[in-house]
């Protein structure tokens, strides 16, 4: 796991050169702290590329960047590489029997050699979790790819002289000339979503490429094409007992792939049942007692540890605990500096602070991410089921219950009434609409509401709740729309932002297993029926785990990964909280209706509406623009704020 950066130019070395590129890799270095690497070529264009090492696998030959033919004057074909691939062991013999020879026992070779052999095919033999640069000296040509599913990030900005590249916006901030100028659509996203999701970033003219993509950069021109995306698939015949063995199955492999490693390992248990699945499945396959890591919290409402350590218990764990009470306005211009666009996902504090704990005692942890999306796990899932059949009924039956919950107090972050409601708003929708109006938290109304005209206009375009809908086009199947949206937005867009960044702010590498394509692949032929019903999503996948798992773990109610961030907004922070959205620098920015931003925070913490997670979006990107858009050079760290 390490930090890529580097560009190809056609300006001079005075202006763009290695100076500039090590400062980029400065802004990385928490990403990879064992050891850095350059590669320079002269030529139209010149070449340079740049890596921070996060040692993981053959600790003493795995150096980069690397080159396929180390001590020409010109190597053909040069990689700066990011990630794991988990099947390189069994990709290295079929490369070796075509003549293929080489130098060092790591898996950034096996691509170099596979890249040889298959061009840019090479990436569907892939299995794992990466973004890479490659520059073939012989063809002048650069090629980049991201992983299927978008754990790894890549970014990039091309302007005709220069293309550059990195895993964090802050690094491509470094360059001369680079402007940090918010962009308006993506603004009109992240409140959407808390998220900016791809190819946009918060940042005019620097763009995410998209998970399972693949970049070219060929005589100045820049193309991109899809390798690999969801696609709608023949439902298995499997059931009962023979099903519950084939998700065992899928899920032990793709453990067991993940836990090739030579430096220490442990995995993220909070208690739920994806990550205690994931710690489980480690349990069966390690000599070892596997090392697990959770945070407790006082607030019960929002404390797991006792779920986290009676799984520990059952598998014979290690088991690490920390009570925790985070101080989120601290934390604030950390996760700002670190996030470097706008993000607004609260569990990014507990994210951090688990990671923090973690890598006090190992290198890499397995986590549970992605079984929600792949499984049917969320709440919004069968809520959404339910609402069409719900539809079905004659309007005259539907009035009184309907009224009934719109009359349900909405204060509460977990309440009844706020989640029927939510759905009522748009109870005439189709069910994807539906399903994308649940999850933004500024709609369309409530986001012209909030911004002020000139804003609203400069975000104009393409509606975010459209673009979401769009991702499930194909699936006839509900809930395969439903994840299929998750899969190619909240999951890569939120959820591994949330996480890749967290876990690497403290040089911790984080794999998750239900990432893996090919565990997605089968769990997408599963039928709905099997996944969602009236016990709950991930149905088959927790008759599954009862063999190996706690029953009370298994089945209880999902509580999610959170803090209490509504509590905090009524209480501690509600003078910080106002001081600040309200302060003259943030109403001076001309993005928010001041009367607007007033009526969000009496109604909350009043206690009259619920408003917390809107708010915390507002919070957070007023600290973005106080960190990266505010000052004339960024911080080179977050305790220079």
């Amino acid at each position: 796991m390490c930090g890529i950066a580097g560009f190809l130019t056609s300006r001079p070395p005075a202006e763009l050169g290695e100076a500039e590129l090590r400062r980029m890799m400065k802004m990385l270095v928490h990403r990879g702290p064992d050891g850095d690497g350059v590669f320079v070529e002269e030529g139209n264009p010149r070449v340079l590329f740049g890596h921070r090492r996060l040692s993981i696998i053959d600790l003493d030959t795995g150096a980069q960047p690397m080159s396929s033919n180390a001590g020409s004057p010109c190597a053909p074909v040069t990689i700066t590489f990011n990630g794991e691939i988990y099947n390189y062991r069994e990709l290295r013999p079929a490369l070796e029997a075509k003549g293929h020879r080489f130098r060092t026992n790591s898996d950034t070779e096996v691509i170099l050699h596979l890249y040889e052999e298959k061009g840019d095919a090479c990436v569907e033999d892939l299995r794992g979790m990466f973004s890479f640069a490659l520059w073939d000296a012989r063809k002048r040509r650069l090629l980049a790819a991201r992983d299927r599913l978008g754990v790894k990030p890549f970014v990039y900005r091309h302007d005709g002289a220069t293309f550059a590249f990195a895993s964090e916006i802050k690094a491509l901030l470094t360059l001369p000339g680079v402007p940090r100028t918010p962009d308006p659509q993506a603004l009109a996203m992240f409140l959407s979503f808390q998220y900016v999701p791809h190819p946009w970033t918060g940042f005019q003219g620097i763009r995410k490429l998209p998970p399972g993509h693949l970049l070219t950069v060929e005589d100045g021109r820049l193309e991109i094409r899809s390798y690999w995306r969801l696609q709608p698939q023949e439902k298995l015949r499997l059931q009962g007992p023979e099903l519950e063995e084939a998700v065992r199955a899928q899920l032990d492999e793709a453990v067991r792939l993940r836990m090739i490693s030579e430096v220490p390992l442990g995995a993220f248990l909070s208690g739920g049942l994806d990550s205690s699945a994931v710690a489980a499945s480690m349990a069966l396959q390690s000599k070892a007692p596997v090392q697990t890591f959770s945070i407790g919290f006082e607030e019960a409402a929002y404390d797991e540890s006792a779920h986290a350590r009676r799984v520990a218990k059952r598998i014979g764990a290690d088991h690490h605990e920390e009570t925790v009470r985070p101080d989120a306005m601290a934390l604030l211009s950390k996760l700002a500096w670190h996030y470097d666009e706008p993000f607004a996902d609260s569990s990014a504090i507990p994210t951090w602070q688990v990671s923090a704990h973690a890598r006090r005692h190992v290198t890499v942890a397995l986590t549970g991410d992605g079984g929600d999306e792949a499984f049917g796990g969320y709440p919004r899932y069968r809520a959404n089921l339910a609402f069409e059949r719900w539809k079905a009924l004659p309007r005259w039956l539907r009035a009184l219950p309907e009224a009934l919950l719109k009359s349900l107090p909405g204060h509460d972050e977990k309440g009844l009434g706020r989640m029927a409601r939510r759905f009522l708003e748009v109870s005439d929708s189709d069910p994807l609409r539906r399903y994308a109006h649940w999850v933004a938290f500024f709609d369309p109304v409530r986001r012209s509401a909030l911004m002020t005209p000139e804003a609203h206009r400069a975000a104009g375009g393409l509606e975010p709740i459209e673009w979401l809908g769009a991702l499930g086009a194909g699936f006839t199947d509900l809930a395969d729309r439903m994840e299929a949206v998750d899969l190619q937005s909240y999951l890569p867009c939120a959820l591994m932002t949330k996480v890749d960044i967290a876990s690497m702010a403290h040089s911790l590498e984080c794999r998750g297993p239900f990432l893996d394509h090919r565990l997605v692949g089968f769990a997408m032929r599963i039928p709905s029926e099997e996944k969602i019903g009236l016990r709950g999503g991930k149905l088959c996948l927790k008759r599954a785990m009862e063999p190996r798992l706690p029953a009370e773990n298994i089945w209880r109610s999902k509580m999610g990964f959170a803090v209490p961030v509504s509590r905090w907004f009524r209480t501690e922070m509600s003078a910080f909280l106002r001081d600040t959205l309200l302060s003259q620098k943030a109403l001076g920015r001309g993005l928010f209706r001041p009367e607007a931003v007033k009526t969000l925070l009496d109604e909350h913490i009043s206690g009259r509406a619920y408003h917390a997670h809107r708010l915390w979006a507002l919070l957070t990107l007023e600290c973005w623009h106080r960190t990266w858009v505010d000052p004339a050079d960024a911080p080179s760290s977050p305790t220079s704020l």
